[in-house]
């Protein structure tokens, strides 16, 4: 099988190097490029089936490399930036990032949203002739097949109990609405809710022990202090 290729772009090419060297450890091939003008050209010279791409670089800065890249390819991007204001990351996968990483960051969780993204690259690229008829909900790297009742993350299929299955697919049908305990308790368990509070915030915590990258700090389902619960939704 041919090696899986990552294109590294950042302006400083010690942290290229460090990155090009982690990544060539485990197994992959890797491209350098400094700046947004470099990555389209690499980009148009050969495959490659994963981008890590700092926001700062010169002559053609990270988001509008990456708005340039989504009017051509579906190749996932993972933007790595020391921006990290809340706003810096929504504006990152807005403009058609799939993974925003702030930096500082350790090498193994690097190394995880990498072996993430490849995978569900990978996964959609020969799947998606399998899913016509089925209903799917996309949400960033969740993906949950209504028809087979079964969720997957970043392409690997997550087991969930029947209850959390039910919580999955009531807040994925309504992505970035808030819902009380309370509303998720009488749909799910279909009676009244009375101290429910703490039943209900025990399932959200297994579920995020099996779909979140780091649970103590969830992508995808959040807590809305004093209000709620929703599933934060993606492109």
């Amino acid at each position: 099988m041919e090696k899986i290729k990552i294109l590294v772009a950042d302006d400083d090419r010690e942290i290229v190097n460090a990155i090009c060297t982690l990544l060539e450890e485990e197994g992959y091939g890797t491209v350098k490029a400094y700046n947004g003008k470099e990555v389209m050209q690499c980009m148009h010279e050969q495959e490659v089936q994963l981008i890590l791409l700092d926001i700062m670089m010169p002559y053609q800065d990270g988001l509008t490399t990456t708005l340039q890249i989504r009017n051509e390819k579906n190749i996932p991007i993972i933007i790595l930036s020391a921006k990290t204001e809340e706003n810096d990351i929504v504006l990152g996968l807005n403009v058609g990032a799939d993974d925003y990483i702030a930096k500082p960051y350790s090498p193994s969780e690097l190394l995880a949203r990498v072996r993430s993204q490849i995978r569900r690259y990978l996964r959609f690229g020969s799947q998606n002739m399998q899913k016509d008829g089925e209903e799917i909900i996309q949400n960033g790297s969740l993906e949950l097949n209504v028809t087979q009742k079964q969720l997957y993350v970043d392409g690997e299929a997550v087991k969930l109990t029947s209850k959390e299955y039910k919580i999955i697919n009531y807040l994925m049908h309504n992505l970035g609405r808030i819902f009380s305990a309370e509303e998720i308790y009488e749909h799910i368990w279909q009676e009244e809710a009375f101290s429910v509070e703490n039943t209900v915030m025990v399932h959200i915590r297994r579920i995020r022990e099996k779909i979140e990258i780091n649970p103590s700090d969830p992508k995808y389902l959040k807590v809305v202090w004093g209000i709620g619960y929703k599933m934060e939704k993606y492109n």
